[in-house]
């Protein structure tokens, strides 16, 4: 098991699905925890049940916002991006709104949050930066195409980051996960069941096409990807998008 003692460990988008699994995970294997969130009364019931982790209000889209925060939490050993956003619809029917509020998030947010928390892991000359992209960020996706843009340049972001960094500790790396079981996906194949007219069964099977293992990914073993990348043993590993999506991608 992955021990990170004494560390200090910060996961945007902390307070629910795959964050507060890697949160959760962080915290058990002994470092210390800080989520961020915008939403403080879900974020603050998560610190209220879980021992080991304390909350801070972010939006990840201010650098302001983002450099109080930061602040506030105190020297960063290892940071996890996991806060994001998405929209489907064609790309036709996609509005420039639509495209600059997700790249303000899914790739602003990773842009300044990483910059936050450089200086200080170049004067210690460690740190490890997860970010969590998606299988839509190593492959086109019909109907989130500018989802699958702010993905796909995520991992760009990461892989030039980490190449940058590669003599100072510091090791970046990308987790992709595919379609995982969430509150975010339930409540959308319950809305999509409703909206067609068929099972929420149908739905999920719909979900799970192109997954060869026919499930949905959880949370926990996202997690557990994470947690590898954070440990000392894992120091080789850099620069890397990693799909845990039960061989979707190849």
């Amino acid at each position: 098991m992955t021990r990170l003692s004494n560390s200090h460990a910060v996961v945007t988008g902390g307070a629910s699905g795959i964050g507060l699994a890697i949160a959760r995970a962080l915290a058990a294997s002994g470092a210390h925890v800080t989520i961020t969130s915008r939403d403080t009364d879900r974020m603050q019931s998560v610190v209220r049940k879980n021992g080991g982790i304390r909350g801070v209000t972010l939006d990840v889209t201010d650098p302001r916002s983002v450099k109080k925060a930061f602040e506030s939490a105190g020297p960063v050993d290892i940071l996890v991006n996991n806060s994001g956003t998405a929209v489907a619809a064609p790309f036709e029917g996609t509005s420039l709104e639509q495209l600059t509020s997700i790249m303000a998030v899914n790739l602003g947010g990773v842009f300044h949050c990483m910059q936050a928390v450089l200086p200080a892991m170049r004067k210690q000359q460690y740190g490890r930066i997860v970010n969590i992209a998606s299988t839509a960020g190593l492959s086109g996706y019909a109907y989130a195409s500018v989802y699958a843009a702010s993905k796909h340049a995520v991992i760009g972001l990461t892989r030039s980051v980490a190449i940058e960094l590669a003599q100072t500790g510091i090791t970046v790396n990308c987790v992709c996960p595919g379609f995982t079981d969430t509150e975010i996906v339930a409540t959308a194949i319950a809305n999509i069941a409703t909206a067609t007219g068929r099972s929420e069964a149908e739905t999920l099977a719909d979900f799970v096409e192109h997954n060869p293992q026919k499930r949905l990914v959880t949370p926990d073993e996202v997690a557990d990807t994470v947690l590898w990348l954070c440990g000392e043993n894992s120091r080789s590993i850099n620069g890397q998008a990693i799909a845990v999506a039960g061989g979707e991608i190849m």
